[in-house]
């Protein structure tokens, strides 16, 4: 009985070290590819917004909607699929070289 109950109380040790470690991942966790956002430029831009990003704008090429936004000053471009409203590409944009060598 004594070791089962030292292995139990390791695995929630073990457990409760995994979520401290994690929390700060969890916490700035961002939209990825998979994620279901909606299909309609409303949809898009509550489930974005709501998750902290800053719309710079919102169009329609095709069968993908593209969107353009900032989080945490990190400029990106997200791609969805009309049909599905699923994420199907996040690229971030990366300004120009910086000048501050010159």
């Amino acid at each position: 009985m004594t070791k089962s109950f030292i292995t139990s109380n390791r695995l929630k040790g073990s457990a409760a070290v995994l979520a401290l470690a994690l929390a700060p991942a969890l916490a700035f966790a961002s939209v990825t590819v998979g994620d279901k956002l909606g299909s309609t430029e409303e949809e898009i831009r509550a489930m974005l917004e709501q998750d902290g990003y800053v719309i710079e704008e919102i169009e329609v090429e095709g069968d993908e909607i593209e969107v353009e936004a900032t989080k945490d000053s990190i400029a990106y471009e997200i791609e969805i699929a009309t049909e599905t409203g699923e994420v199907i590409e996040i690229e971030i944009e990366k300004d120009d070289v910086d000048d501050d060598n010159d």
